[in-house]
């Protein structure tokens, strides 16, 4: 059963390009990517210890329509998961989950944007689902607004979604390319009683000399008080780029979002903590393929102890996606030295093997922490992943077999096994 419903999944996604072949006969595109995601680990589970653990997952996306020019289009992404091992592990032996699934109809005139369905709003102090309707436009030539409205997609509980509801939207002026400034509101209801309300301020600001200021700031109705306050500015000089930063966020503020929200986080905005960082990025371009550069960042807390980390890296940039790199840095606590470590971290993609290899392309990723003091009775911890990849059906079908194995104080060691099937279909 479990099989039937997992491989039901994959047959879809062929099913749908018969289906959709019509469309494209009409001029219209139909874009459909599939990944199909096989996985092996052991866990401890409430019958049994170190059981195979063995999901599979599919992850489907269509676009169809109008995609690249004004009109309208459809656009759906979903994922699915069977567990083909016997044991305890997940709940439920299957699950999935639509993400989102909507018509959008673009005009030129106005900008004019609007979705119905579910869909994902990143628009100011929005980063939710929504069950609803959008609705985005010019205001002329110098404002923007956009309106979205519905049930939250993420919320589902035992009583129903008969009093969940989300509404919001963001109201911008903007000057040619010299800045953007944005004012955004978004109310979140549970079963009719508050569950998030905020508010929000960011802007995006075009300086002289190539300066770029980006901001954004974020009210919390609920308490009453700033939630955070991020803000960066890009500094070129030269074939150098500095990019300063501050960040502040009042855990209050930033994770209770009301009395009846639903978040695993809440319980952290009873600790009265806030956390401030700051810190500088450098980068220094020093051809077409190497760049070093050096971080710096410091964090004050009110309640835990205060932190700062350095850093250096470089990466090599070849043909294609093909890069190398490394970073080493070190992070030390003011007074708590278990929170001393260094990190080193090695990396590399490689896609100009065809024609050299019977396989295209190669994965590493090396991440070893160095602790000041032992936790649990280990100083370091490991982590390495390996893959390898090929392509078929002139690079629309690509497959890729990887590996990770982990050893740090929590786990003695940790081994996965990962297949994956990614297949794409453009006409």
């Amino acid at each position: 059963m479990r099989s039937f419903v997992f491989c039901h999944g994959l047959c879809f996604a062929f099913v749908l390009i018969l289906l959709l072949s019509p469309v494209c006969t009409l001029g219209a595109e139909v874009q459909i990517k599939s990944d199909t995601i096989f996985r092996l680990f052991e866990r401890d589970t409430s019958s049994e210890e170190d059981a195979t653990v063995l999901p599979g997952y599919e992850y489907l996306q269509i676009d169809a329509g109008q995609l690249e020019d004004y009109g309208l289009s459809f656009h759906l992404y979903g994922w699915g998961r069977a567990d083909f091992a016997d044991n305890d592990y997940y709940e439920d032996q299957t699950a999935g989950e639509l993400l989102y699934g909507y018509l959008e109809y673009r005009q030129e005139a106005n900008s004019l944007n609007a979705k119905l369905g579910r869909f994902q709003v990143f628009e100011g102090v929005a980063n939710d689902a929504v069950d609803g309707l959008y609705l985005g436009s010019a205001l002329g030539d110098y404002f923007d607004l956009s309106l979205y409205g519905g049930q939250p997609g993420a919320l589902d509980s035992e009583q129903g979604r008969s009093g969940d509801s989300i509404f919001g939207g963001r109201l911008a002026h903007h000057l040619g390319m010299h800045y953007e400034v944005g004012v955004s509101y978004k109310s979140i209801e549970n079963d009719n009683k508050t569950a998030e309300e905020m508010l929000g301020v960011d802007m995006s600001v075009f300086l002289p000399a190539n300066l770029n200021l980006y901001g954004f700031s974020k009210y919390n109705k609920e308490t009453e008080d700033w939630a955070e306050h991020s803000y960066e500015l890009s500094i070129p000089i030269g074939s150098v780029n500095f990019k300063p930063y501050y960040q502040h966020f009042n855990y209050e503020g930033y994770f209770d979002t009301g009395a009846n929200a639903v978040s695993l986080f809440n319980w952290l905005s009873q600790t009265g903590e806030k956390l401030t960082a700051y810190g500088v990025d450098a980068l220094w371009q020093l051809d077409d393929a190497w760049t070093v550069g050096a971080k710096a960042k410091f964090f004050s807390y009110d309640e835990l102890d205060n932190a700062e980390t350095y850093s250096i890296l470089a990466t090599w940039q070849g043909e294609g996606l093909t890069q190398y790199g490394g970073e080493i840095g070190h992070t030390s606590a003011n007074d708590t030295a278990n929170n001393d470590y260094t990190l080193v971290r090695l990396y590399g993609y490689c896609d100009a093997m065809a024609g050299q290899f019977w396989l295209d392309f190669v994965s590493a990723d090396m991440l070893l922490t160095l602790y000041d003091e032992d936790i649990y009775g280990e100083d370091s911890s490991f982590f390495l992943s390996l893959g390898a990849g090929k392509r078929f059906l002139n690079d629309a079908l690509s497959i890729t077999l990887s590996g990770d194995y982990s050893q740090d104080p929590y786990f003695d060691d940790d081994l996965r096994g990962m297949l994956t099937m990614s297949y794409a279909y453009d006409k």
